[in-house]
C-alpha cells in the first residue's frame, strides 16, 4: 500500500514531481529527462554555498525582513552526524527539512538500502567519511549559524536551537534514536582509531557521544 505523503509546504509544492508523485528537490540531477535522487545536479552545491539557497526548494535562506541574525538554517542529518555535528549537505528551510524527514522514501523506510548501481561515471562522493547505511531515524537540526569546515565541502551544523527526531515519518521514540546511535558508534570509533593521534580522537568522540545523548527525545540521559 502506498504511504500517504504529508502535505508539502508551499515552497516544496512548487517543485516538479517524478512519475511516483514525489516532489523533486532542487539539488537533484536530471539525467535523460528523469530525476536521479542519488545524484547532485551540476553547480547545485556551489550555488547553495554562494547564494545560501535551500537545498530542497532552491529559495533563499536569508531572512530579508529581520536580517541575518534571525535567519534559521535546518539540516536533515542522521544520528552519527548528531554526534560529530557535521553534515555533507547544505542547510534548508525548517519547513523543507521537516517535509524531507517525513516524506523521503529512504528516510522513512528503515529497511531501504542505498542503490549504488548505474550511477553516472562523473558522480562524485561527498566530502568526509560517509556512513553508508540506513540509520532508521532522521534528525532535523535547526540552528542560527552557518559554518563550513575549512578546506572541505562540509558543514559544521553549530549549536542547535531546536532538534526534532523522526522515524518512519513520525516522531521517533527515545529508544529508537538511542538504538540507531549505538549501532553506528563502532563505525565512528573505527574511523577515530585511524587518526594520527587515535587516543585523542577516541576521547573527543566519547565527549561528542555524551553531548549527543542530551539531544535525545525525552530530555537528558
Amino acid at each position: 500500500m502506498t504511504r500517504l505523503l504529508p502535505a508539502p509546504p508551499p515552497r516544496v509544492a512548487r517543485l516538479p514531481r517524478n512519475k511516483a508523485g514525489y516532489p523533486v528537490p532542487h539539488f537533484v540531477a536530471w539525467i535523460d529527462g528523469e530525476p536521479d535522487f542519488r545524484v547532485v545536479g551540476h553547480g547545485k552545491m556551489r550555488g547553495a554555498i554562494t547564494f545560501r539557497c535551500c537545498w530542497i526548494c532552491g529559495g533563499s535562506l536569508l531572512n530579508r525582513t529581520l536580517g541575518p541574525a534571525a535567519t534559521q538554517y535546518a539540516y536533515v542529518i542522521g544520528p552519527m552526524c548528531a554526534v560529530n555535528q557535521v553534515s555533507a549537505e547544505p542547510p534548508m528551510h525548517r519547513s523543507c527539512a521537516v517535509y524531507a524527514a517525513t516524506a523521503c522514501p529512504f528516510l522513512t523506510t528503515p529497511g531501504m538500502r542505498r542503490r549504488d548501481t548505474n550511477l553516472p561515471q562523473d558522480a562524485a562522493e561527498p566530502d568526509g567519511v560517509m556512513v553508508k547505511r540506513n540509520p532508521g531515524v532522521a534528525l532535523v537540526w535547526v540552528t542560527n549559524t552557518w559554518h563550513m569546515i575549512s578546506g572541505h565541502q562540509l558543514f559544521d551544523v553549530g549549536e542547535p536551537t531546536e532538534v526534532r527526531w523522526y522515524a518512519e515519518g513520525r516522531d521517533a521514540t527515545r529508544d529508537e534514536v538511542l538504538a540507531s546511535i549505538d549501532s553506528g558508534m563502532p563505525l565512528l570509533r573505527a574511523a577515530a582509531e585511524q587518526e594520527l593521534f587515535p587516543e585523542e580522537a577516541l576521547a573527543m568522540l566519547d565527549e561528542q557521544y555524551t553531548r549527543a545523548l542530551q539531544l535525545l527525545p525525552g530530555g537528558a540521559a
